[in-house]
């Protein structure tokens, strides 16, 4: 009865640290994510369904501990990397950063242009009117707004969802195949498998939770709500690449295995099955890049600000933070800038990310674990041992899969090149 009687007061503290991390997760579904996962549908069919659930305790772990520091510390990771680590090592860290978020920038506006040239419209006048939108809502909003908004992004995930169920895939066969591992001696099948890793767990996502949580004012007292608010991101975050590979299991694979070059072709590959699907396929790629396009920006401005000590937050006027602004600024104008370029080289750019992401990552999960160990940072908030074994492991795997991805990445621009 005392759990019935607590129950509504839980659900409104809930309701009010929903945010940070129900975003972060979800926008790890971005342009990248959706091919990574319609990829392994159309190739492998239902089979590498197994790996979501692994996957979401690799999120959970890794986000958990990001949203529990800035709780206890009241700061952002860049800032607590340069108060622990040094100005120097800061630096180094942020220049890998930019890099890696400014071609993951471009990628989401191809994205963009991808999914409203399904819809027939130019990308000349797509990209640059995506570039104004995302540029305006945080350049114009408070974190309050932009946050709505963002979450209202989050809902429109479920086109993937109603587009898998219009496709009638066999649940009892994706049901099966989501708890029982396969591993096949495949060079495409195994490159698949890190590929899915990678793209779930990527080294912005780890600055801007805390970030987020920081500007929310989360603080340890409601701290329990906001764990339970990121595990809930995690989970639905992996429903939602479910439902993706299940689409392109039933509407590619069954149909006859193949490689499709973009999410893009995913979506055109759906419409015999009905226009509903086709359409809300289409949509849920849009939202995607479109979401993913204002947080990737937004993300590197926070993390450089907070790691080189300028004033920064969606809270603050341009003239209050104008580097962070000048920033956001500049990699969405140069992120759209680059799409709308003939001829340049943008898969080659795009792979570049991931050799970046593939370096950092390893980095910045070490620099996470000895933080959160800090008892005169933390306090009573340091990881448990029991925990702290999860977290190595989850960091010695990523890594693993990563510098795998990694090298795999290089093999690609070396015979592209």
């Amino acid at each position: 009865m005392r759990l019935l009687d607590r129950l509504p007061r839980r659900l409104l503290l809930f309701f009010t640290v929903i945010g940070p991390g129900f975003v972060t997760a979800m926008v790890d579904n971005d342009a990248g994510g959706i091919y990574t996962y319609s990829q392994a549908g159309a190739r492998f069919g239902y089979m590498m369904l197994w790996t979501l659930p692994p996957i979401a305790l690799l999120l959970v772990v890794t986000q958990e501990m990001n949203a529990r520091m800035g709780a206890v510390t009241g700061k952002g990771l860049s800032d607590l990397i340069r108060e622990e680590f040094g100005l120097r090592t800061t630096f180094v860290v942020m220049i890998l950063l930019v890099l890696g978020n400014f071609t993951n920038v471009v990628a989401e506006f191809a994205g963009v242009a991808s999914a409203l040239e399904l819809f027939h419209i130019s990308k000349f006048v797509s990209v640059p009117l995506a570039a104004l939108a995302v540029w305006l809502l945080v350049v114009k909003g408070t974190y309050a707004s932009v946050e709505k908004i963002f979450l209202g992004a989050c809902v429109v995930y479920i086109a993937y969802i109603v587009a898998a169920v219009l496709i009638s895939p066999d649940w009892e066969a994706s049901a099966l195949a989501s708890v029982k591992p396969v591993l096949l001696l495949d060079a495409a099948y195994l490159t698949l498998l890190v590929g899915l890793v990678g793209t779930s767990i990527a080294p912005w996502m780890q600055f801007y939770l805390q970030a987020a949580v920081v500007e929310k004012g989360i603080t340890i007292k409601d701290y329990k709500e906001s764990r339970v608010e990121v595990i809930v991101g995690c989970i639905v975050m992996v429903v939602v690449a479910f439902f993706i590979i299940v689409a392109c299991a039933a509407a590619i694979f069954k149909t006859g295995p193949r490689d499709i070059g973009n999410a893009a072709e995913a979506a055109k590959a759906l419409r015999p099955f009905g226009e509903y699907a086709y359409l809300l396929f289409s949509a849920g790629l849009l939202n995607a890049s479109l979401f993913a396009a204002s947080i990737l920006p937004l993300s590197t401005a926070y993390s450089v600000c907070e790691g080189l000590g300028f004033e920064s937050g969606v809270n603050k006027r341009f003239r209050e933070a104008p580097i962070f602004y000048w920033l956001y600024t500049g990699l969405i104008v140069l992120g759209a800038g680059v799409v709308l370029m003939p001829d340049f080289p943008l898969i080659k750019m795009i792979l570049f990310s991931q050799v970046v992401n593939g370096v950092l990552l390893p980095v910045i999960l070490v620099f996470m674990i000895k933080l959160v160990n800090k008892a005169d940072l933390m306090g009573d908030w340091v990881n448990p041992r029991a925990y702290n074994v999860i977290a190595w492991v989850a960091v010695v795997v990523l890594a693993a899969l990563t510098f795998v991805l990694t090298g795999l990445t290089i093999r690609d621009m070396y015979f592209a090149g």
